[in-house]
């Protein structure tokens, strides 16, 4: 990969000047070798990625915790099929419940009609995770995903019927399509990023691992600290609170990153 710095709002006064990461996939690469180096897509064309705080759920071998059982068991009338986006009825109904959902639970605006076609026509939706009622065949709820098998699956965004009778059903959808992918052979979940309490929900699996800037780390209490602590005008790699969840100093860190400056 080819790597640039976009330069974000600097703090001259802290010698802080920081800059966020953008990958470019070089010949022979695919989108499965950005997201393993913790890049998430930065276009529904998959032509630019951007390095964030991202949680991922290795699938091997993996099996569901006590709380994830719960939440199957609440998940059992729900039927769960993969379909290629090309085979998705994306019909403008349901492009309209979508948007919707999105003005509830995301704020007005930020999933635009505009936006969600991109994605939907964009390289970066490759399948859908669809779930109807066994009973009935009502729909419950839609997951946008990128796929590339055996090593990479991308929970990307889930619509479904927002209100009280369904607080539940977003976190059941993701069991179950952790419990789906595990199944099917895949290497990984990929479920997007983590900057705050509320998005410490992702984190009920295990194992579970996040890309803290250098290297996939299980260690939760590392990720707690990150969301609910503030830098405060310094890199993380000088705070001393972050540096003791390393396994060694940042020049010893160096050697194992993946990141590296060719000749």
């Amino acid at each position: 990969m080819k790597l640039l710095f976009s330069e974000a709002a600097p703090d001259p006064a802290r010698y802080v000047y920081p800059y966020a990461v953008w990958a470019f996939l070089e010949p022979g690469e695919t989108p499965a070798d950005a997201f393993a180096a913790g890049f998430l897509p930065g276009s529904p064309q998959l032509d630019r990625f951007y390095l964030v705080r991202q949680l991922r759920v290795p699938l091997v071998g993996w099996a569901p915790t006590s709380e994830n059982r719960r939440v199957l068991r609440k998940a059992e009338t729900l039927r769960c099929e993969l379909v290629p986006r090309s085979a998705f009825a994306y019909t403008a109904a349901r492009r309209d419940e979508w948007v919707a959902y999105a003005d509830a639970k995301w704020g007005a605006g930020v999933m635009s009609p505009e936006r969600l076609d991109r994605l939907m026509s964009g390289a970066v939706v490759s399948h859908v995770l669809h779930f109807t009622d066994i009973a009935t065949g009502d729909d419950r709820g839609s997951v946008l995903l990128y796929l590339e098998a055996p090593t990479t699956a991308f929970y990307y965004y889930a619509f479904y019927r927002h209100g009280p009778e369904t607080k539940h059903l977003g976190m059941a959808m993701m069991v179950r399509a952790v419990e789906h992918f595990a199944r099917t052979g895949f290497a990984h979940l990929h479920l997007g990023t983590c900057y705050s309490e509320q998005a410490l929900y992702k984190a009920q699996f295990e194992p579970m691992e996040f890309f803290n800037g250098f290297r996939w780390s299980r260690d939760l209490e590392e990720l707690r600290h990150l969301v609910r602590t503030a830098p405060e005008g310094r890199h993380r790699l000088e705070t001393p609170e972050f540096l003791a969840f390393q396994p060694g100093p940042p020049a010893e860190l160096a050697r194992a990153s993946p990141f590296r400056k060719g000749p």
